[in-house]
């Protein structure tokens, strides 16, 4: 979806507060519908949550795709098990989606949210302890039968027991319905009660005057080949919008108004991280006038970038899904070797697998791109959650001195922008870089502005094309590893090049002329040039966010960009002074990192791992900087990290 935004930029702080405006024409205005009070919100959080095999991620994304066709700034938490299917009713089983959307510029998808759809009780128990006093949930009574709530431990009905008090509780039917508005399609019972989650989205699109004709053209595209079910499909997503109409349980609807204050002017689009990812690659191919080649095996949360660069062969994209992580690697290598900008793709068990492979780049000084979307460890771990444990295995996790750069995107949006960067490197170096995303901001999604073509970076390189160097005796020859003064890179020669023939293996090479060599001289200097070519990558300085002369600095990376800035606006609100900044460039890191710290008596790093950048830092500048820590596998939240560092601040 995209959309025009003329408005200039704008920010509004997100201090977690939803606001009620002025009270609308009520929908009784429309031909043929029930007076109804609308009322407008500032923003919302909405979570649809039920079985792994209720439809929850498509009902979310179809939601967010229309609130993005409106204007509407959003963030996104999709939240599903491992296995391909869960066991039905059970908590393990519960797949959830979270979209926070609204007026003005927002960072997250949100604490807690102001409506659950439950489809059934697991969905209920799973999510409760989220949900705030006051906030409105949505129930499908339907599943609410003995068995289903003896399989998560209820041992009465929590829609009778009282034990809903604090809420607003809505009971629909949402299995009875849906069958009943299906009669006329002749499907069978099964079949028309997989059409539930579409009644349930008709119902929130009435709730929030979400626009329509989108996901109904969305369903006759996906099943066009099966008429019938795309119009139940469409019927049941109209008959949840007529419920909303005409029931008396909702009196109230809610509008929130597009963020047209919150963007600079252009043209905008919803977009999750791995295809922002994907895109950025194609246009780093494109950029650099490159063929790009994806050598990749599937590995969740990963694999959506494979699936779309398939999509691209028009691009010059060719895709290779290998065996093995292994031969994934090897061919991108030999991909690089032949003049392509070789690409991989895995996650952290991909990464211990390609190991070996990285350091073989490292000692060839290819451009390679390593994208990791880092999840929950160690071994298979939590293939469907999300975590940054990988730093130091990005930073280290090869045999020998082996250094290999590394970029981190922290936004959906921006992983276009860091592949273009990790490109640049790559090119511009001769050398290997990890690109460090994760589970959250690969599969979270947020408004994206379209860019211009003529604004992206020129990543031209030149290939060598005759000899470098001259002997003693006059001779001129090639020499692979004989260096660009600014850069240290080495040239790139295309096999096939005439003259240009050189070798190339994982023993050392001679400086220079790149032959063979066991020489204990030649090796630490080949050891420090490589070190050095890293240290000396060009990077942007930190920026630091001060505007008050703060004493504590709070430093990130990746994605707990926006629960740290929504903690930040949080703390400002209330009156407290605190910096912020937030690393893209990891290693090598930013010239000015080390004063920066030194100006600030406290540092607190928020990190969902143990503590990985923080011991790099504290090695590194002798700084004093505290941890936050946090590995359960979802992403920080910003009413958590605003209480941390208030004790911070205070401290």
């Amino acid at each position: 979806m995209t959309s025009q935004v003329s408005s200039p930029a704008g920010m509004s702080d997100e201090t977690g507060e939803a606001v009620v405006g002025e009270q609308r024409a009520p929908h009784g205005d429309r031909p043929g519908t029930t007076e109804k009070e609308i009322r407008r919100l500032d923003r919302v959080i909405i979570r649809f949550a039920g079985d792994s095999g209720d439809g929850m991620q498509l009902t979310g994304d179809r939601f967010t795709s229309e609130t993005a066709s409106f204007g509407n700034d959003l963030s996104t938490l999709p939240n599903f098990p491992a296995e391909i299917r869960a066991p039905a009713g059970t908590l393990p089983g519960v797949s959830s989606f979270q979209l926070h959307f609204a007026d003005h510029d927002i960072l997250t998808p949100g604490d807690a949210p102001n409506v659950l759809v439950a489809m059934n009780p697991a969905a209920l128990k799973a999510n409760i302890a989220d949900v705030p006093r006051g906030a409105d949930i949505i129930v499908n009574t339907d599943e609410f039968t003995k068995r289903p709530m003896a399989k998560v431990g209820y041992a009465e009905s929590p829609l009778e027991d009282g034990s809903l008090e604090a809420y607003n509780v809505h009971p629909v039917p949402l299995t009875t319905l849906t069958i009943e508005a299906l009669k006329e399609f002749g499907l069978s019972r099964k079949e028309a009660e997989r059409s539930k989650n579409m009644f349930a989205l008709g119902l929130l699109s009435w709730m929030y005057n979400r626009p329509t004709e989108g996901t109904e053209t969305f369903l006759r595209s996906k099943f066009a080949r099966k008429p019938v079910i795309a119009e139940a499909n469409v019927a049941a997503f109209r008959a949840g919008w007529n419920f909303g109409e005409t029931t008396e349980d909702f009196a109230v609807s809610y509008e929130v108004a597009p963020a047209s204050k919150a963007f600079p002017t252009g043209t905008y689009r919803n977009i999750s991280g791995n295809l922002a990812l994907s895109y950025g690659l194609i246009a780093a191919g494109r950029q650099a006038d490159l063929p790009v080649y994806l050598g990749s095996y599937p590995i969740t949360p990963a694999s959506d970038i494979l699936h779309e660069l398939s999509k691209h062969k028009n691009f010059g994209v060719r895709t290779f899904q290998a065996e093995d992580e292994i031969a994934g690697i090897g061919a991108a290598l030999g991909a690089a070797f032949g003049g392509s900008l070789g690409v991989t793709t895995t996650s952290g068990p991909g990464v211990a697998l390609k190991s070996e492979t990285i350091g073989l780049a490292v000692s060839l000084e290819l451009p390679l791109l390593i994208i990791d979307i880092q999840r929950g460890g160690p071994s298979t771990g939590l293939p469907t959650k999300t975590e940054q444990a990988d730093l130091l295995q990005a930073m280290y996790g090869r045999n020998g001195e082996a250094p290999v750069p590394i970029v981190a995107p922290r936004t959906p949006a921006d992983c276009f922008d860091a592949a273009l960067d990790a490109a640049r490197i790559a090119l511009t170096y001769r050398t290997p870089v990890f690109l460090l995303s994760d589970g959250y901001l690969a599969n979270g999604s947020e408004p994206w502005r379209i860019p211009e073509a003529d604004s992206l970076p020129d990543l031209r390189t030149r290939f060598a094309t005759g000899p470098n160097h001259e002997l003693a005796d006059g001779t001129e020859v090639f020499w692979p590893y004989k260096r660009d003064p600014e850069t240290l890179a080495r040239p790139w020669a295309v096999p096939g090049t005439p003259g240009l023939e050189h070798r190339i293996g994982g023993i050392e090479k001679q400086d220079g002329s790149g032959n063979i060599s066991y020489d204990p001289a030649n090796h630490e200097f080949m050891v420090r040039t490589r070190q050095a070519k890293v240290d000396g990558i060009e990077v942007p300085d930190l920026e630091v966010d001060d505007p008050a002369g703060a004493t504590t600095l709070v430093l990130g990376w990746g994605s707990t960009y926006g629960p740290i800035t929504a903690a930040v606006r949080r703390l400002r609100a209330a009156g407290e002074t605190i910096a912020q900044a937030h690393l893209r460039h990891l290693n090598p890191f930013p010239k000015n990192l080390g004063e920066v710290l030194r100006r600030y008596e406290k540092v607190v790093v928020p990190e969902m791992n143990l503590g990985q950048l923080a011991l790099l830092i504290r090695a590194k500048y002798l700084v004093d900087a505290r941890s936050f820590n946090q590995v359960n596998g979802m992403p920080f939240k910003a009413e958590q990290l605003a209480t941390v560092l208030k004790e911070a601040i205070d401290a």
